[in-house]
């Protein structure tokens, strides 16, 4: 594997978010690499791809600038792009929870915990462990006993605690994300809220996997990441399959997203179940004039209506 996978973010101070974009997708360019950063005035959060020699080249220039020098990549050896493209883009926020007031990691965080603390936590009965990402992240893999916010998008998470107050506010609380920064912002605004004693995993699940001393233990399934890997795998101990398949319930790690576009629902599914159901989550969304399954397979009418009949 001569390709690397980056997952990083840093809380700083960036003046000109949209000048440093666009110099920064320049720069990005000249090593070939590939992957989706945002940019805000409070700080840079990136996942990109690259060959090993030109990935150590991006990782050099952003420690020896004072503003990122702190900087902690999380990296993967791939054997290839993880990307199709290169994007850089300025954003009001990194990750929005669409807070009347923000919260700045850097003035009110929970506290770190580190790998083994975090698995400490997991099998202390008197502590709830919150999953800070979306329903589909955890369906594919989560942190054994850990809760599940129904939740599609991290802005509504605020809600879904506010919602569920009463069952965690005298308790303590530690929470998780993929590489961390969703937990900064997250884990402050339950310590505003009133919650007293909040933890968080420094690093997130991609730290905690490649930890030498646990390993990934207590994790279960697979870690969704945004990129073309889709899952990659976490516990090196005892491996175990949460996923089910959306048609049948069968044990899955596969997600593809609807063939309706309008719907666009990632879900897990299997290759023959997603040719059975024509790449859809439901009858509507076969029937859907723009689906994209069957322009891509020139499915006939025929098929169609045998696959409507197996929705019933």
């Amino acid at each position: 594997m001569n390709y690397q996978v980056l997952l990083y973010y840093n809380y700083t101070f960036i003046d000109d978010p949209e000048q440093f974009a666009k110099a920064h997708l320049t720069f990005c360019h000249s090593l070939n690499l590939k992957g989706r950063i945002l940019v805000a005035k409070e700080g840079i959060n990136g996942t990109l791809s690259g060959k090993t020699e030109d990935t150590e080249k991006y990782m050099e220039m952003m420690q020896n600038d004072a503003r990122f020098s702190d900087t902690f990549f999380k990296i993967d050896a791939s054997e290839g792009h993880a990307f199709k493209k290169m994007f850089v883009r300025p954003r009001s926020e990194l990750v929005s929870l669409k807070l009347a007031e923000d919260i700045d990691p850097n003035e009110l965080t929970g506290n770190y915990l580190s790998p083994k603390e975090f698995k400490e936590a997991i099998l202390d009965e008197e502590t709830v462990v919150i999953d800070a990402r979306n329903d589909y992240e955890y369906d594919l893999g989560h942190f054994r006993g850990a809760v599940r916010p129904e939740i599609r998008s991290f802005r509504e998470l605020p809600q879904w605690i506010c919602d569920h107050k009463d069952e965690f506010m005298d308790k303590r609380v530690v929470t998780y994300c993929t590489g961390g920064i969703r937990c900064e912002k997250f884990s402050g605004w339950l310590l505003r809220e009133g919650f007293k004693d909040v933890g968080q995993l420094h690093g997130g699940i991609a730290t905690y996997g490649k930890d030498p001393d646990v390993r990934g233990e207590l994790w279960d399934g697979k870690m969704y990441v945004f990129d073309e890997r889709v899952a990659v795998e976490i516990n090196q101990v005892d491996k175990r399959i949460v996923g089910k398949d959306w048609f049948d319930g069968t044990p899955c790690e596969r997600y593809i997203n609807c063939a309706n576009p309008e719907c666009n629902r990632q879900f897990l599914t299997s290759l023959e179940n997603e040719k059975k159901y024509l790449g859809c989550c439901s009858a509507q969304c076969v029937q859907h004039p723009q689906n994209r399954y069957l322009k891509e397979h020139h499915v006939s009418d025929e098929k169609i209506k045998e696959t409507l009949a197996s929705f019933l």
